[in-house]
């Protein structure tokens, strides 16, 4: 068991081997940046109670479990409620017992809300799994957009004349696939917040923390990560921009926003084909979107992943007492989401509140 910082140099360059040779391998999910030792560093420093447990077979490292812990032996997986890919990143072929693996590392129940395919002994019948679209550019941009123009012609058709008029009538368009001014980033979370109170949602920017690990994965950069903020400029202005997590094969998309005075050009739309492009011209495998239901995730997938949520218990009171109290809420929103007939009125309901919150 070790604090994110106190991992060896051995250690996090076999965590980070894992990942690299994890799509050659047969295990694709666990090269996703949000599973990498750089992201669990980062919440470490953001976070308290961060903590990695190694496990050990044949005599060195074959899995890391990066977690956060509470005094009372409650676990969630590292991130939880940010991060879009967790689990253990292991050896393939690697077994682990769950319940012996929360012993160790002092949990009676570790949570889940995205956790990744393969991870087998982790599954319990508690565990509902989602739809996690991806944007598939491993054969080249050119093939992703003709595969789009026979999926959805319309969508293609409309959004890249979009795309032509947001340069006639704004000015030149240009795009920085990696933008390094702060300023920039600014402006993205500022949007960000808008949008979110804008739509009745929680801010997600209106946490400190959550401001200062955004701020942090901007600034890391190794040869197997970087924190990725892509922004589309027209006529010398940014209007629209995306910050995201990058791995050697992977692009995990995270926080996206536009200007809003921009709307009608579809700019978040232009913004995700250009970023397709430029993730297959440096020959990574996908782009994921992230859980949840969006019309512009439908328009631009591929294919589909699945991510579960749930919880992995032990018995003991302390595990009952927060599943109890966690299953309801959880149960409910789950059942909104996927009901459209429930969730078309509630969605509606929080812009309406979020209207009245800006004071429109």
């Amino acid at each position: 068991m070790h604090r994110p910082g106190e991992l060896s140099g051995a250690d996090r360059s076999a965590w980070t081997a894992l990942q690299s040779r994890a799509s050659l391998l047969g295990s694709p999910q666990l090269a996703n940046p949000f599973l990498s030792p750089e992201f669990a560093l980062a919440v470490g420093h953001c976070r308290g109670g961060v903590r990695v447990a190694v496990l050990h077979e044949d005599g060195g490292p074959a899995a890391f479990l990066p977690f956060q812990r509470s005094a009372l032996g409650i676990g969630r997986a590292v991130g939880l409620g940010v991060s879009d890919a967790q689990g253990l990143v292991h050896r393939p072929g690697f077994r682990w017992d769950a319940r012996e693996l929360l012993r160790a590392c002092g949990l009676s129940v570790l949570e889940f809300d995205h956790l990744v395919a393969g991870q087998g002994p982790f599954a319990a019948a508690s565990f509902r799994g989602h739809a996690s679209p991806v944007i598939d550019v491993d054969q080249g941009f050119e093939t992703y957009l003709a595969g789009l123009r026979g999926r959805s012609p319309k969508f293609a058709r409309t959004t890249l004349a979009k795309e032509r008029k947001l340069g006639r009538d704004i000015g030149p368009l240009r795009y920085v696939h990696d933008e390094r001014d702060p300023a920039a980033l600014r402006t993205l979370m500022r949007w960000k917040s808008a949008q979110y109170r804008r739509t009745g949602r929680s801010d997600r920017f209106a946490h400190p923390w959550i401001v200062r690990l955004v701020e942090q994965l901007f600034h890391t950069r190794t040869a197997s990560f970087a924190g990725l903020l892509s922004v589309l400029y027209a006529g010398g202005r940014p209007i629209a921009a995306h910050f995201g997590l990058r791995s050697p094969s992977v692009l995990a998309c995270w926080f996206p926003a536009y200007d809003p005075q921009f709307a009608k050009f579809s700019p978040g739309l232009v913004l995700h084909l250009r970023m397709a492009r430029a993730a297959a011209e440096e020959s990574l495998g996908y782009l994921d979107l992230g859980r949840g239901a969006k019309d512009y995730k439908d328009s631009l997938k591929t294919r589909e992943l699945t991510v579960s949520e749930g919880w992995v218990v032990r018995p003991h009171p302390v595990a009952l007492g927060h599943r109890a109290r966690r299953a309801p809420v959880r149960a409910l929103r789950n059942t909104v989401l996927a009901r459209p007939e429930l969730f078309a009125p509630a969605d509606r309901l929080l812009k309406r509140m979020g209207r009245i919150r800006a004071g429109h």
